[in-house]
């Protein structure tokens, strides 16, 4: 979705050579709508991978965070893409697959929104670093209406400050431009049925398939750690908590990083350590949740569960029960 010339396939890997061309970084809403192959910015977000990722989230393929950018996330949601629609699997952003995903595709990637009172009264609250300071606090909230505005359209920060120079991102009426990612493929208002969930350890994603084993969603996925590695084998979905508390038991694990040797409780919010949902699982003390840092998924380790972005989390808990087979894979 989203004038230095330069060939893209030998920088990026992503665009075959025949459409390798030179293009602005014009982020405007008309040309991130209207854009088209081999739109390519020189610093690395363009109107053309924008485009591509708001299209790919809306038909369940994330990209994680959308930020304009070619980054590993979009990398594998394209392969991902290429592969539930028998096409040849190169994770390039070719006409073959610009051809496909933009089928159907009327509905505009960038939209106008008005800021509304409920998302800029809070109340916001600032996050300490340490987790045992996390304890302290009645809520988890999110730390300012910017922070709230990018995770509800799916965005990164530096993202929507960028498609809003100038913009009071704290002032209800204030019309900014956003990823339009509630329209468009894959989004219903009856969510299909997962019959599996399947962890790809190796590849760094989860997968949600249907009863014939057809693919409904693929998410990028920060998975296990190397003081907790992530289970093998089949397990189950136990329970699902939508905003859920956080606790910490020492004797049932321990983090580098907290020092205490009590149990303590994190209460709920966006940035509690496991998000706005915790989809519990039968191997013990394991889950698929949220996540406070979303631009992070698929880049660092998780302390040993399952993390996906908060929208995606909650998308997949919206499709899973109690019951539904979770299988752990290379």
């Amino acid at each position: 979705m989203k004038a230095l010339a330069y060939v893209l396939l030998g920088v990026w890997g992503l665009v075959s050579p025949a459409l390798a061309a030179s293009a602005g970084n014009d982020l405007s809403r008309e040309a991130v709508n209207g854009a088209q192959l081999p739109v390519q910015d020189s610093d690395g977000v363009s109107p053309i991978f924008l485009k591509t990722q708001v299209l790919l989230d809306r038909a369940r393929f994330s990209p994680g965070v959308i930020d304009g950018r070619n980054g590993d996330n979009t990398r594998f949601a394209i392969r991902a893409f290429e592969k539930a629609h028998d096409m040849e699997v190169d994770g390039r952003l070719d006409e073959a697959f610009w051809s496909k995903l933009t089928e159907g595709a009327d509905e505009p990637v960038l939209v106008e929104y008005e800021i509304t009172e409920d998302d800029v009264s809070g109340p916001f609250t600032e996050i300490p670093d340490e987790m045992e300071e996390q304890a302290d606090l009645e809520r988890l909230a999110y730390t300012n209406a910017k922070e709230l505005l990018a995770e509800k359209f799916h965005m990164d920060q530096d993202l929507l400050e960028r498609l809003n120079p100038n913009k009071d991102f704290t002032r209800a009426g204030e019309t900014i431009v956003v990823a339009n990612v509630d329209v468009g493929q894959g989004q219903t208002s009856d969510e299909p049925k997962v019959a599996k969930v399947e962890v790809l350890k190796g590849e760094k994603a989860v997968r949600a398939l249907a009863e014939d084993g057809s693919l409904i969603a693929v998410y990028p996925a920060t998975i296990g750690s190397d003081a907790k590695p992530a289970p093998d084998g089949s397990y189950e979905v136990k329970a699902i908590a939508m905003d859920p508390n956080y606790t910490y038991n020492p004797n049932e694990y321990r983090f580098e990083d907290v020092k205490t040797d009590e149990p303590f409780q994190i209460a709920p919010g966006p940035n509690n350590p496991v998000g706005t949902v915790w989809i519990d699982l039968s191997a013990e003390t394991y889950g698929i949740h949220g996540t406070p840092e979303p631009a992070k998924i698929g880049k660092t380790y998780s302390h040993g569960c399952v993390r996906l972005t908060n929208w995606d989390a909650v998308e997949l808990a919206k499709m899973v029960e109690q019951g539904t087979p979770v299988a752990f894979l290379e």
